[in-house]
C-alpha cells in the first residue's frame, strides 16, 4: 500500500482534521474490499475441491459398474444412477443381486450373469448375505407352527391324558393333529429339492411295501412309524399289514373281528415264526474213544458239539442245516432260497401254536469225471430219507423267539418200496430249544414288492 506525502502547511487546522480523516476512511474500506475478496476466494477454491472429488468417485463407480453389453446400458443407467449419493453400497449390491434372479427365473442367463458379476464387486459375500436373509423367514415359520401344534395338545391333553395307553386313541389323536396339516410331514431344515413329505400318500404306501418286501420285514416298518406323525399313519395302514397276515397264516386266515383289534395285532400277537433272522440251537455230548495200543487203560473221552439251524420263508418254504461250525460261518449258506448239499430243504405250517416242518436232505453233485462211474453202480440200495419235526412257538422276552420240540422222526423209504420210521426221544440235553436270532444281511435288499 502507497501512502502519499501531502504538504498541509497551506491549510489551517480543521482542513487538515477532515483532509486526514478521509485518508483514513478510504484506507480502510480498501482492507474491507480485499478481506471479503479473500474469503470468497476460499469458498470458491473448496467448492473446487469438493467437485473434483465427487467427480473422482462417480467415474470409479462407473467402472466399477459398467455394463459389458451395449444391449444392457439402458437398462444398466437406470438401476445404477437410481440410488443417491447416500445410499450404502450393500443395498447397491443387494439389488444387483435381487435382479440377476429375476434374470435367471425369467430364463436370461447371460444377463443373470453379469448382474451377479456386478453385485460380487461391490460385495464379495453378497450370496451369503442374501443366503441369511432368507432363511431366518423359513425357520420362523418352523416356529410358528411348532408353536401352535404345543398350544393345540396343552388344550387336549386333558381329555388324552387318561387314554394314555391306548393304542387306538393315540393313533386317532396323531391323526387328528396330522389331518390339519397340507403335507404329510414338515422339514426341520430349509431345503432346494423336493420333500419327502410333499410326496403323494399313494407313493410312499407303495414305497413302503418295497421296504417290506415279500420277506416280511416288519422290523424296518416300526422303525419307519418312528420318524414323525405322518410316517407313524402310512406304517399303520391296515392294507400292508393284511396283505402280510395272508402271506403268514394264507387261508387259514380268519379275520379282526375276533380276538385280534386289527391285522397289525394279529400279525404280532398271533404264534408265528420270524423272517428275517434263523434260530439256532447248540447240542453238546460226550462220546467215548478207543484206546491207545501204548496204554490200555487210558481210554479218551470227546466233547462234541454241533449246531441246527433253522431258516423260514413266508411262501411255506424252510431250510436246516445241522453243522460242526461256528454260526458266523453257518449262517452264510442259509442266505439264498436256493440252497445247496449240505442244507436241508422242505416246507413247513402253522398250526395254532405250533409250526410243522418236514425235510430233505438235497443230493450231492458228484465231480465230472466220475459221473460215468456212478452210473453203473446199482441204484437199488439207494434209500431216501425224510425228516418230520414239530416245535412249540414260545417267548419269554420276546414273541416268537423259541422253538421248544414236541416230536421228530424220520421215514426210510427204500427203492423197492420198503419204508420204515423211527421215532426219536426228545431228551432235553440232546434237543434243545432253537433261539431266533436276527440277521441283517438277510434283509438288507428287497427282490420283490409285498403283493
Amino acid at each position: 500500500m502507497e501512502v502519499k506525502n501531502c504538504d498541509y502547511g497551506d491549510m489551517d487546522p480543521v482542513q487538515k482534521m477532515k483532509k486526514s480523516h478521509n485518508l483514513q476512511n478510504e484506507t480502510g474500506e480498501r482492507d474491507v474490499s480485499r478481506e471479503e475478496d479473500l474469503s470468497s476466494f476460499r469458498e470458491q477454491w473448496q467448492n473446487e475441491i469438493r467437485s473434483t472429488k465427487q467427480s473422482q468417485t462417480d467415474e470409479q463407480l462407473k467402472k466399477v459398474l459398467k455394463p459389458t453389453s451395449s444391449e444392457n446400458v439402458a437398462r444398466h443407467n437406470a438401476d445404477v444412477q437410481g440410488p443417491t449419493q447416500d445410499e450404502d453400497i450393500n443395498e447397491r449390491a443387494t439389488k444387483l443381486f435381487l435382479k440377476g434372479v429375476e434374470m435367471e427365473n425369467s430364463g436370461k442367463l447371460y444377463e443373470a450373469i453379469q448382474y451377479y458379476k456386478q453385485a460380487v464387486q461391490i460385495v464379495p459375500d453378497i450370496e451369503f448375505i442374501m443366503h441369511k436373509k432368507t432363511k431366518p423367514k423359513v425357520k420362523q415359520e418352523n416356529e410358528e407352527e411348532e408353536l401352535k401344534e404345543n398350544i393345540e395338545t396343552e388344550d387336549t391333553s386333558t381329555d388324552d391324558d387318561d387314554d394314555e395307553d391306548n393304542e387306538e386313541d393315540i393313533f386317532l389323536r396323531i391323526q387328528r393333529k396330522a389331518s390339519k396339516k397340507i403335507s404329510l410331514c414338515t422339514p426341520k431344515h430349509s431345503k432346494n429339492g423336493l420333500h419327502i413329505g410333499q410326496m403323494p400318500v399313494e407313493l410312499i404306501l407303495y414305497i413302503l411295501k418295497w421296504v417290506v418286501s415279500d420277506q416280511l420285514d416288519m422290523r424296518s416298518l416300526e422303525m419307519f412309524s418312528s420318524v414323525c406323525r405322518g410316517f407313524y399313519l402310512c406304517a399303520r395302514n391296515e392294507g400292508i399289514w393284511k396283505v402280510a397276515c395272508l402271506r403268514v397264516w394264507g387261508v387259514n386266515c380268519g379275520s379282526t373281528t375276533g380276538d385280534y383289534k386289527s391285522w397289525r395285532h394279529m400279525f404280532i400277537e398271533r404264534p408265528r415264526v420270524n423272517f428275517n433272522g434263523c434260530y439256532i440251537s447248540k447240542t453238546t455230548y460226550i462220546r467215548n474213544g478207543e484206546n491207545s495200543f501204548q496204554d490200555q487203560f487210558y481210554r479218551p473221552w470227546y466233547l462234541v458239539a454241533y449246531y441246527r439251524f433253522l431258516r423260514f420263508y413266508p411262501d411255506g418254504t424252510v431250510l436246516m442245516l445241522t453243522s460242526a461250525e461256528e454260526p458266523v460261518q453257518g449262517i452264510h449258506l442259509l442266505k439264498s432260497r436256493n440252497a445247496k448239499y449240505p442244507v436241508f430243504t422242505g416246507y413247513y405250517r402253522l398250526k395254532d401254536d405250533r409250526v410243522i416242518l418236514v425235510v430233505q436232505r438235497q443230493q450231492k453233485n458228484a465231480p465230472t469225471e466220475f459221473k460215468k462211474s456212478y452210473k453203473k453202480q446199482d441204484n437199488s440200495n439207494k434209500k431216501e430219507m425224510v425228516y418230520n419235526m414239530e416245535f412249540q412257538i414260545k417267548g419269554k422276552r420276546k414273541k416268537h423267539e423259541q422253538l421248544h420240540w414236541t416230536h421228530y422222526s424220520i421215514v426210510t423209504k427204500s427203492k423197492k418200496g420198503d419204508e420204515t420210521t423211527t421215532n426219536f426221544d426228545l431228551l432235553g440235553n440232546r434237543y434243545p430249544a432253537l433261539l431266533f436270532s436276527r440277521v441283517k444281511s438277510f434283509t438288507e435288499s428287497s427282490e420283490n414288492p409285498l403283493i
